[in-house]
């Protein structure tokens, strides 16, 4: 999978390119689904939610440019998947997920698999989690219309934050928005993608 999909596509970055091959995806997906654990697709994993495609998820990660000392910031836990990729590469990942069913699978999920710097909340993730803020990067991985003020907010200077943006039945487009050192935000338009949409509360 980690080759043939995600290296010979771009993705270059040796750390991330190892989270993916370590992390077992098969087990962050229901069982009757099991059997499509590495093909390059999105999963359903059940109350309207998916899984995204390995590539999709390696891609995303790598825009991040996490470090080790990073603290992270996910909007959509899912079924917990995006967020042990993220624990191998960084300090602290903070992530929050609406779906309370899903969140306390994914959290349970976690720490059965010694994932023990990964926090896992349930809730609206529209307003982050100001308690935890300043992140070094944030990833949110459900489509918005428009960006939240309170993830730009959250954000630290010379951070990163991966969002998929646009409406259910439109185009989105993958944005990647950094912060420089003096705080003035920029916007860039990175490749079209198609994510179900962020729910609130």
């Amino acid at each position: 999978m980690v080759e043939r999909q995600i290296a010979n596509r771009g993705v270059a970055d040796k750390r991330v390119l190892d989270a993916m091959e370590s992390v077992p995806r098969h087990l962050f997906i229901p069982e009757e689904n099991r059997h499509y654990s590495y093909f390059d697709n999105p999963l359903p994993i059940g109350y309207g939610q998916t899984i995204s495609q390995p590539y999709i998820v390696a891609f995303m990660t790598e825009l991040l440019q996490p470090d080790e000392d990073a603290v992270v910031l996910e909007i959509g836990s899912g079924s917990g998947y995006q967020a042990a990729i993220l624990a191998k590469l960084v300090k602290q990942v903070y992530t929050i997920e609406i779906v309370e069913e899903l969140g306390l699978q994914a959290k349970k999920l976690l720490q059965t698999l010694g994932f023990d710097n990964v926090e896992v909340r349930t809730g609206d993730g529209y307003n982050g989690w100001p308690e935890h803020a300043p992140f070094d990067a944030i990833i949110v991985t459900a489509a918005t219309e428009k960006i939240p003020q309170p993830l730009i907010d959250q954000l630290k200077p010379s951070g990163r934050m991966v969002i998929p943006v646009g409406g259910v039945y439109e185009i989105q487009e993958l944005m990647l928005i950094t912060k420089d050192a003096s705080s003035n935000v920029v916007k860039k338009s990175i490749i079209p993608v198609r994510f179900v949409p962020l729910i609130r509360k």
